[in-house]
């Protein structure tokens, strides 16, 4: 017995898993596939990471959650990381996780409006204030339009239902990867009139946040784990579906399908790296379009967790 004793004590203790908390920008949804799959597929424990994945009650409070520490990573928005840097918020930007636009200005195939300028006179609905405004007056800018023209409608999150009710003409802050889809399943056919095609500088949809003081290594591990799971989505999309659904069945439907086929193709390959002409030329249209004071440099507002 002595003896059984001795080698249980030279047994190495087990290591365990750092646990992080990470605070999603809404419920589970494709857009957060490398997320599920390094879960799913045990990247993050490989890393030593225990994550605990939390959809937010309201897609603001990702940002204020980081700051304060109640999370130490959070996905939000890069044109959102800049409006609330400028407030002196404690965040940055740590990686990408989408690394195109979204957004899109949607309106019926069939309708008026098949232009931005076609615009004027009509109704926009939005759900986000003070950014949806800025994005729609800068678009009507470059369309040679007068942003005056357009009344601004905030519908919440009733952005399909009010386009198709007629309440609104177009609507701006709906997902092209999901809304078009949405729309075809009630039986209309909707056209995205992309954001990044009309006057706004290309940018990042998602990017993962985390506080500037935070802990390199952990932040260092979390993005090697969600990498790994970018890639493995990629190379293996129809396996990387199945242990998505599995782990959220609710998901299991034909326009969460569609909606991880189009997304897929947006998903970074390499959220770590930090592209800093994307970020500096989009501070300067912030700055243009009067949503922050001045231009900061980009170390101000996004770090390469690997330099």
């Amino acid at each position: 017995m002595k003896h059984v004793l001795t080698a249980l004590l030279l047994l190495p203790s087990p290591v365990m898993a750092e646990p992080v908390t990470l605070i999603l920008d809404w419920f589970v949804n494709p857009d957060h596939a490398p997320i599920v799959i390094a879960a799913e597929k045990g990247f993050f424990s490989d890393q030593g990471l225990e994550v605990e994945i939390v959809a937010p009650a309201d897609p603001s409070d990702p940002p204020r959650m980081v700051a304060s520490g109640q999370a130490q990573i959070g996905i939000g928005y890069q044109p959102q990381l800049h409006l609330a840097t400028q407030e002196g918020l404690p965040i940055t930007r740590i990686g990408t996780l989408v690394a195109t636009p979204l957004n899109c200005v949607t309106v019926l195939a069939d309708g008026p409006v098949q232009s931005v300028a076609d615009l004027e006179g009509r109704k926009v609905g939005y759900s986000v204030p003070g950014m949806e405004t800025a994005l729609m007056t800068a678009m009507m800018r470059h369309a040679g339009a007068d942003p005056g023209a357009v009344e601004m409608v905030n519908v919440s999150w009733a952005l399909t239902g009010s386009l198709l009710s007629g309440q609104v003409d177009a609507t701006i802050g709906g997902y092209r990867n999901f809304e078009l889809t949405q729309m075809a399943q009630e039986g209309a056919e909707g056209r995205c009139l992309f954001v990044e095609e009309e006057g706004i500088p290309p940018y990042d949809e998602l990017i993962y946040l985390a506080r500037p003081d935070a802990d390199r290594d952990l932040l260092q591990r979390f993005m090697a784990a969600v990498e790994r799971g970018a890639q493995w989505t990629i190379n293996h999309p129809d396996e990387a579906w199945d242990s998505f659904v599995a782990a959220h069945p609710d998901l299991d439907d034909p326009l969460n399908r569609t909606a991880w086929d189009l997304t897929l193709p947006r998903l970074s390959q390499s959220p770590a790296g930090l592209d800093h002409g994307r970020y500096a030329r989009f501070e300067t249209f912030m700055v243009e379009a009067g949503l922050v004071d001045s231009s900061r440099p980009v170390a101000d507002l996004a770090m390469d967790v690997w330099q």
